[in-house]
């Protein structure tokens, strides 16, 4: 009898577990009857309430919304997930599925899109817009297909312009003998010394010391970036000439995008291009709550409306240059 039991107790334990196997598998089904969730994990290295992290986020919110919950994307913030050259690698090795980079590590993989890194590109906040929104901004986006990635999205990352602890810089010739910080960027020095000053490209962590101690006597940043790094303390005197207007850009994986749907990847790039929208509103935020503590220090901004003078000054970066960019050059300055 006690046999009996046993291989009986053994027989109801074994139709349990394919039951509850039956089970599971009919869960499974049932979730996956066209509700399947992707989780994607988007890159950003800037802290949680920053503009562009929060356009991620809403970036993010589009999807689960366009999509009923099937599709979402988790933003790391922070640069958890590595610095911005280590992130685009795995962006086209599809180990990270999205990301928000800056576009000046992109001119490694596009020719045309150092284009964007040209001195006084854009004529006016309305133009530059114009350009990214267009035909030209969707081309440049496309010349990241051949390396794996695909550009969705441009967001605002205000335009850089001179600082310097010495005097007001209004003109071009104030700049003359003025040794200004540099990013490690042969343009970068081109434009900066056919401007009169002394390029000195450096450490980006090492400006506030360099401007310090006299080592430098300025650099060039916008105006977020001068005021959340203390450059204001050292450096009282910011010239608004807006000399370069690099953007953010939101690129997803070619790996992610070929798995997707057509509908999907449709979904997918108008959720990145509406968030543009609030991430812009965010950057203004930051912008005038950075100029209105930089003010209060009693800084002097310098603001340049007519950029003539500046543009003409840095000719030889466009004679430089001209063969690499001049054709898209012509196309983003015909852009009414």
């Amino acid at each position: 009898m006690k046999k009996l039991s046993i291989f009986g107790l053994l027989i109801l334990l074994a139709m349990s577990l394919i039951a509850c196997s039956q089970s599971s598998s009919k869960a499974s089904n049932s979730k996956n009857n066209g509700k399947e969730q992707m989780v994607l994990k988007l890159a950003e290295n800037q802290p949680e309430d920053y503009p562009t992290t929060l356009g991620a986020k809403e970036f993010a919110r589009l999807v689960k919304e366009k999509t009923d919950g099937r599709i979402k994307i988790k933003v790391y913030a922070g640069g958890q997930l590595g610095d911005e050259k280590s992130v685009i690698e795995q962006v086209q090795l599809g180990t990270i599925d999205l990301a928000r980079v800056n576009a000046t590590p992109l001119t490694e993989f596009s020719d045309s899109i150092g284009v964007l890194s040209m001195p006084f590109l854009f004529r006016s906040e309305e133009h530059k817009w114009k350009v990214f929104n267009g035909d030209i901004g969707q081309e440049l986006l496309n010349s990241l297909k051949s390396s794996n990635m695909i550009g969705l999205a441009y967001y605002d990352s205000g335009a850089r312009s001179f600082y310097n602890s010495q005097h007001p810089v209004k003109k071009p010739e104030d700049l003359k003998g003025l040794k200004i910080r540099v990013q490690q960027s042969e343009m970068a020095i081109d434009m900066v010394e056919a401007l009169g000053a002394s390029a000195t490209p450096m450490a980006f962590e090492e400006v506030y010391s360099g401007i310090q101690t006299g080592v430098i006597d300025g650099a060039e940043n916008n105006i977020p970036s001068y005021f959340t790094t203390g450059h204001y303390e050292v450096a009282k005197y910011y010239t608004i000439n807006k000399h370069s207007s690099v953007p953010e850009i939101v690129i997803a994986s070619s790996k992610l995008w070929d798995k997707l749907s057509d509908k999907d990847q449709q979904l997918i790039q108008e959720a990145a291009k509406e968030s543009v929208k609030l991430q812009r509103k965010e950057w203004k935020k930051l912008v005038e709550a950075s100029l209105k503590k930089i003010k209060a220090n009693g800084n002097e901004m310098i603001k340049i409306d007519d950029t003539s003078a500046w543009r003409e000054a840095v000719q030889s970066v466009y004679d430089k240059y001209g063969d690499q960019f001049g054709d898209m050059i012509e196309k983003i300055e015909n852009v009414k």
